[in-house]
C-alpha cells in the first residue's frame, strides 16, 4: 500500500513510497482503510524535531475512515463501521481517568515507540500512534471511534483534532462567558475553531490576530467581530477593551514570544488560554510579582480540555445545526501524491487545513 513517510528528523519533504504496510494488527486492535486526513501544525513540528517523534515515521493524526478488521475482543466496532481516528484514546482506569480528566490519559503515549508499519528496509513508526498519512493503519480499538452515517469522512477528520482541540479551549478550558471580550492569537484551523467555540459561547467582541491576511478574513467569516495583524494588536486591545485587557485571550500558536504576547493583552483577574503546542526548550517567562498581583489565570489546554468522546459528539450537533462551520474550514484538497504540497500550503499560511484524500 501506499504512505507518506518522514525518513529523518528535520526533512522538510515526505517520500511517498508504496512498498509499506500497516503491521500490528491482534487482540484489541483495529484495521483501518483511511479515506480522508487533514494536516495540522502538530505534523510539522513533528517533522522538524518540535515535537517528539522517532522516525522513520508515517506523519498525520487526524483522519476518518472505514474499518477492514478487528481483532479479538473489540466489540466498539465493526467491519464497515465508519470510524474517525482518537489519537488520545482513554484508558478508562489510570488515575486521569478516574479523576474525569481523560484528556490527560496517557496509555495512548504508548503506542507512540511501537512501530505501525513496515518496509523492506525496516520498521516504521507512525506520529502520535496512528499515522492517518497511509492508506490503512491499525490502531488500538479506543482510537477508532464510530461517527454517524451522515458525517463526510472530511468532517470527521477534522473533528478528531483541530475542530475539537479549537472548540474546547474555549468551552471546556477556558469556559468562555456570554458577552466577554475575547482575543485569539493565531488562525489556522485551531485558531479558527476557537474563533467559533467563542461565538457559540456567546462572546461579544472576538478579536482574531494572525499576520496572513487571508486568514484574518476567514476569521471573520467564522465568527471574529474583527481581525488584525499583530502589530495592530496594542491599538485593537485599547478601542475594543478601554486599555483594561481582554477577558480570554487564547494563544494558538506554540511559541512562549506569542503566549508573552497573549499575557500582556488578558486583564487582571482574565484568562490566558494556552492551546499552540510549543517546543521544550522554549520557555516562558514571567516574574512572581506580576503572577501574583495579576491573577490571571493560565490555562493550557490538551485536546480540547475535556472528554474528547463528548466532545465529537457535541462538535457534530453543534455542527448539523448549522452552530459552526466546518466544511468552509478545508480550504485545500490534495491526493496522497500531492502531500508536500500540502505541506508548503500549511508553511506559507494560505491553508487553515488542507485535506489530503485517500
Amino acid at each position: 500500500m501506499r504512505a507518506a513517510v518522514q525518513h529523518e528528523k528535520g526533512q522538510d519533504k515526505l517520500e511517498v513510497v508504496d512498498d509499506i504496510e500497516a503491521v500490528g494488527f491482534g487482540p484489541g486492535k483495529v484495521r483501518v482503510r483511511m479515506r480522508a486526513a487533514g494536516l495540522c501544525h502538530s505534523d510539522l513540528s513533528a517533522m522538524s524535531g518540535v515535537l517528539p517523534q522517532p522516525a522513520p515515521f508515517v506523519p498525520g493524526h487526524e483522519g476518518a475512515g472505514e474499518v477492514l478488521e478487528v481483532g479479538e475482543g473489540v466489540t466498539g466496532v465493526r467491519p464497515g463501521d465508519r470510524v474517525l481516528v482518537c489519537w488520545l484514546p482513554a484508558c478508562g482506569g489510570c488515575a486521569a481517568c478516574r479523576r474525569g480528566q481523560t484528556q490527560l490519559c496517557l496509555s495512548g503515549f504508548l503506542s507512540v515507540s511501537t512501530p505501525n508499519f513496515r518496509r523492506p528496509g525496516g520498521d516504521v513508526f507512525s506520529f502520535a500512534g496512528t499515522g492517518t498519512f497511509a492508506e490503512e493503519t491499525v490502531v488500538g480499538a479506543g482510537c477508532a471511534v464510530p461517527i454517524p452515517d451522515d458525517v463526510p469522512f472530511d468532517i470527521a477528520a477534522l473533528i478528531g483534532c483541530g475542530v475539537t482541540t479549537g472548540l474546547g479551549a474555549a468551552l471546556n478550558t477556558a469556559r468562555v462567558a456570554a458577552g466577554s471580550s475575547v482575543a485569539v492569537i493565531g488562525c489556522g484551523g485551531v485558531g479558527i475553531a476557537t474563533v467559533q467555540g467563542a461565538r457559540v459561547a456567546g462572546a461579544a467582541r472576538i478579536v482574531a490576530v494572525d499576520p496572513v491576511a487571508s486568514r484574518r478574513e476567514a476569521a471573520l467569516r467564522f465568527g471574529a467581530t474583527e481581525a488584525v495583524a499583530p502589530e495592530e494588536l496594542a491599538e485593537a486591545r485599547n478601542r475594543v477593551t478601554g486599555g483594561e485587557g481582554f477577558d480570554y485571550v487564547f494563544e494558538v500558536v506554540g511559541t512562549s514570544g506569542t503566549a508573552r504576547t497573549a499575557y500582556d493583552l488578558t486583564r487582571r483577574g482574565g484568562t490566558l488560554c494556552v492551546v499552540g503546542a510549543g517546543a521544550m526548550d522554549d520557555t516562558l517567562q514571567l516574574n512572581m510579582f506580576e503572577l501574583f498581583f495579576n491573577e490571571k489565570r493560565i490555562l493550557p489546554s490538551l485536546y480540547g480540555g475535556g472528554d474528547v468522546l463528548r466532545s465529537y459528539g457535541r462538535a457534530i450537533e453543534l455542527w448539523r445545526a448549522g452552530r459552526v462551520e466546518l466544511a468552509g474550514m478545508i480550504t485545500h484538497r490534495v491526493p496522497l501524491a500531492g502531500v508536500n504540497d500540502a505541506l508548503e500550503q500549511m508553511r506559507s499560511g494560505v491553508a487553515l487545513r488542507t485535506c489530503v484524500e485517500l
